[in-house]
């Protein structure tokens, strides 16, 4: 779990259970050492037991000053390993000072290292849990080598078997608490798609006509005077820009009817090319295709997947702003499924956006919206395919597009 995000909720449950385990630390870690020290001065008549482990009980009240310390800062996440360390230093050495030159027999530990192992799941943090289980184990290896003890083994294996029965714990948390973050995602997504869908359905229509009347208007005056204006061009682009902007909040807002029909990949490249091309042209922009033949048809929404390859193409022209090349690779993959690859040598995208692409207007455009790829990555979802983005600052972004070539029927 992170830590480091630092999540009001996280935060209030790791507080939750510190001051849990606070309170159950020192009331097993006293009544052990009180009852041990007793029994201990009954069997073995020697005082020293109880000068050497008052040592111990009184340090261990200086991480309580620190965990409060930190609990009222707001940053409970801290407090266990403080107890862990200070514990594990404060037993090492109280048991050295009781034991070492003593003729008597060395027992290990207290019962609130049972405590460690328990809160450790608890806390759903595995580096904690590894601190614990080797700090423990280790703690009773290297006490058993200087006092020459046999008696760690049992408490080794002990917590070994501790450790393990832990860690099934703690595996089974952390997959209950992704499962439950993965939900949580998939909900917020939804609503956020809800959202624009009800916007889309509400103004797409009513943006749509006015700008069909302003377009055709611009068009007509281009072709009554196509000397005398040279700004008609750029108002009938600018048009056809709001207007790609509307198509994509229509797709998100609109109920997703895809008609599956064979179709031939190479078609659909080739119709996007034909339509970017010109623009590929004012940019510098050279577009390299490489299709490994023979390639079967493909069960697609053939005017989806164009708007698809359409977007990214032109993401990818967009990216290079002094010219570049274009790589398309397209094959078959385990005969099952077509990979198509797009590679730009543009600018490139930062490792902490690429995460966030795809959101709802999320955009690493001056003048984008982010509905593009959002549309790109939802028709591909629908089409039971998947893209990857992989990019370097710098170097370039590749986008690689992986679909099935016959669609499973749900019957």
């Amino acid at each position: 779990m992170n830590e480091g995000s630092l999540n009001p909720k996280l935060r209030f449950e790791e507080r939750k259970a510190i001051i849990l385990f606070l309170w159950l630390f020192y009331l097993v870690y006293y009544s052990f050492e009180v009852f041990y020290f007793l029994s201990k001065t009954t069997i073995y008549k020697d005082k020293e037991l109880i000068s050497t482990g008052v040592a111990g009980l009184v340090f261990l009240l200086v991480p309580l000053v620190f965990g409060v310390y930190f609990i009222k800062k707001g940053n409970p996440f801290i407090v266990k390993y403080i107890y862990i360390f200070s514990y594990l230093g404060i037993d090492f050495v109280d048991t050295i000072m009781t034991y070492w030159g003593s003729k008597i027999p060395y027992t290990s530990g207290n019962i609130v290292e049972v405590l460690f192992y328990l809160f450790s799941p608890i806390f759903i943090n595995k580096k904690y849990f590894w601190v614990v289980s080797l700090g423990l184990i280790g703690k009773e290896a290297i006490l058993g080598l200087i006092l020459q003890s046999m008696h760690v083994l049992m408490p080794i294996v002990i917590y070994i078997i501790l450790s393990l029965i832990a860690y099934t714990v703690l595996i089974r948390f952390n997959s209950y608490v992704n499962t439950l973050t993965t939900v949580y995602e998939e909900l917020r997504q939804k609503e956020k798609l809800a959202v624009i869908g009800q916007m889309a359905a509400g103004i797409g229509h009513e943006i749509r006509n006015p700008l069909s009347s302003l377009k055709g208007f611009a068009q007509l005056q281009h072709e009554r005077s196509p000397r005398t204006n040279e700004f008609y061009p750029i108002m009938i682009q600018e048009i056809d820009r709001i207007n790609s902007i509307v198509n994509d909040l229509m797709y998100l807002g609109k109920p997703k009817e895809i008609k599956f029909e064979k179709a031939s990949i190479e078609e659909i490249i080739a119709y996007t090319l034909s339509i970017t091309q010109q623009q590929a042209e004012l940019h510098g922009v050279k577009i390299e295709t490489f299709m490994e033949g023979p390639l079967p048809p493909v069960e697609c929404d053939g005017k989806q997947l164009k708007q698809v390859f359409l977007n990214l193409i032109k993401n990818a022209i967009e990216s290079m702003a002094e010219g570049g090349r274009i790589k398309i690779n397209v094959k078959i993959v385990e005969s099952q499924r077509m990979f198509i690859s797009i590679q730009d040598e543009g600018c490139g995208i930062a490792d902490s956006n690429i995460l966030n692409l795809g959101e709802p207007f999320f955009t690493t455009k001056k003048d984008g919206t982010g509905l593009g790829l959002m549309v790109t990555n939802q028709i591909i979802k629908d089409h039971n395919g998947n893209l990857k983005i992989e990019s370097k600052i710098g170097v370039g972004t590749e986008v690689k597009v992986s679909l099935p070539i016959m669609q499973k029927r749900i019957q």
